[in-house]
């Protein structure tokens, strides 16, 4: 009886000594596991144009001092970031997250430009106007979304909005005949840094969607989408038998199970601080396994 307790003790002991994640120990100053937590925000970011601003309050800007150091709770940092946000993807999301991580008490301003404004500055984009605002405003980070916004920042804007820093990337941003549109926004002390997540970005989701084209034109006529509403007249047979393993493992299934759904992720890239080393963007389904797999032909009517 004896030897079996001490069996017991002894492996609860071994358990216990374990290397963690990593194969880190305690004494490599492990993170405990924080306790789940059932809060979470149950309404969508208003926009500034539904909230109701009292302007008789004089609003005089924090320093960058003041804002590290803490503001009063009734007085947070405001701060302003702002973008396209065409595919709302984690880069997008974490940009979003180190500017509400700025200061102790962030209040997260998000401005997003209008379908006309980026068309003629950028180019076209995937998702409409209202489909980027609503994305931005489901993001947990936001605090309000502005429709909109301008590509240029000006004094009269940042004062309408009461904004004391702006955040965007350091990377000067040429556009709109200038070397960097936060030139001035950097001169006059209110810019304040993030770090851009490599290996993602909505340039980058494009290419991989352009680059497999036949890859995934394939995969939504097997979901059914017509040959006209994909805008596709004739698909290279030579393209499609070369790719054959590429274009199952796409279609494949036709349904997904309607009890428990599973959906293969693409590898998602992390995020780089700037102390970590460079992280490999995901693959291209050319590097996936191929499985076995009964070809699926394209209808006579599809291929008209």
């Amino acid at each position: 009886m004896d030897a079996q307790c001490s069996a017991k003790v002894n492996a609860r002991k071994r358990r216990k000594e374990a290397p963690g994640p990593n194969g880190a120990t305690e004494e490599d100053g492990v993170p405990s596991k924080v306790q789940r937590c059932a809060v979470g925000l149950r309404q969508p970011a208003p926009f500034s144009d539904e909230i109701e601003v009292d302007f008789s309050k004089p609003y005089v800007r924090v320093t960058m001092e003041e804002a590290s150091r803490g503001t009063p709770c009734e007085r947070p940092v405001r701060v302003y970031a702002d973008g396209i946000f065409d595919l709302f993807h984690s880069g997008h999301a974490r940009a979003l997250m180190q500017a509400k991580n700025l200061f102790p008490n962030t209040y997260l301003i998000v401005g997003v430009c209008s379908d006309e404004l980026t068309h003629n500055f950028k180019g076209f984009t995937v998702m409409n106007e209202n489909e980027r605002y609503d994305a931005v405003q489901h993001c947990r980070y936001v605090d309000e979304v502005v429709r909109n916004a301008p590509w240029t920042l000006t004094p009269e804007f940042l004062a309408e909005h009461r904004i004391d820093f702006v955040a965007h990337d350091d990377i000067p941003y040429s556009s709109a005949g200038s070397d960097d549109v936060y030139k001035h926004i950097k001169e006059a002390g209110m810019f304040a840094p993030t770090q851009r997540t490599e290996g993602i970005s909505t340039s980058d989701i494009i290419t991989r969607i352009v680059r497999d084209y036949d890859v995934y034109a394939r995969r939504n006529l097997q979901r059914g989408y017509t040959a006209k509403e994909l805008n596709v007249s004739f698909i290279n047979k030579h393209m499609l038998k070369e790719g054959k393993g590429r274009m199952l493992q796409a279609i494949s299934p036709k349904q997904s199970p309607s009890s428990s759904p599973t959906r293969e992720r693409s590898p998602s890239p992390s995020f780089r601080w700037p102390f970590s080393g460079k992280t490999s963007p995901p693959c291209s389904p050319a590097n996936l396994s191929r499985h076995k797999a009964a070809a699926y032909d394209i209808s006579e009517d599809e291929e008209d």
